[in-house]
């Protein structure tokens, strides 16, 4: 099961993203770009992340996995909470994490996006 250091490392191997507390030391934001792709409370229990999604999927997801909720305090149509207890598989969470970060990526004005790539 994943860890508040695993959702770092995996938030952080993201190219381009950083770690930053703008609400607090006690909530994590991972952001590339100046731009939020995740929110942690990592020291919080139960373990908790939140994602952006694609909207449709969003709902989907929500109403696949009863560890997948509308995100807390966040637009709730391009927002979901991950519950991190072990009831999805470890390499979903990590996708989603992924999915995340491309969505916010793919938003990103052309020349953020190049440098992201490397070009």
């Amino acid at each position: 099961m994943l860890g508040p250091d695993d959702l770092r490392r995996a938030c952080l191997a993201c190219p381009g993203a950083v770690e930053d507390h703008p609400f607090g030391e006690r909530t994590t934001v991972f952001k590339v770009a100046s731009k939020m792709f995740a929110l942690a409370p990592l020291a919080g229990e139960p373990l908790r992340i939140s994602l952006k999604c694609e909207p449709d999927l969003a709902v989907q997801l929500r109403s696949s996995h009863a560890a997948i909720t509308p995100g807390y305090h966040l637009p709730k149509r391009h927002w979901n909470t991950v519950l991190v207890d072990g009831s999805l598989p470890d390499a979903m969470v990590l996708d989603l994490i992924e999915d995340s970060y491309d969505l916010v990526v793919a938003g990103l004005a052309g020349p953020a996006r190049a440098r992201l790539a490397g070009g």
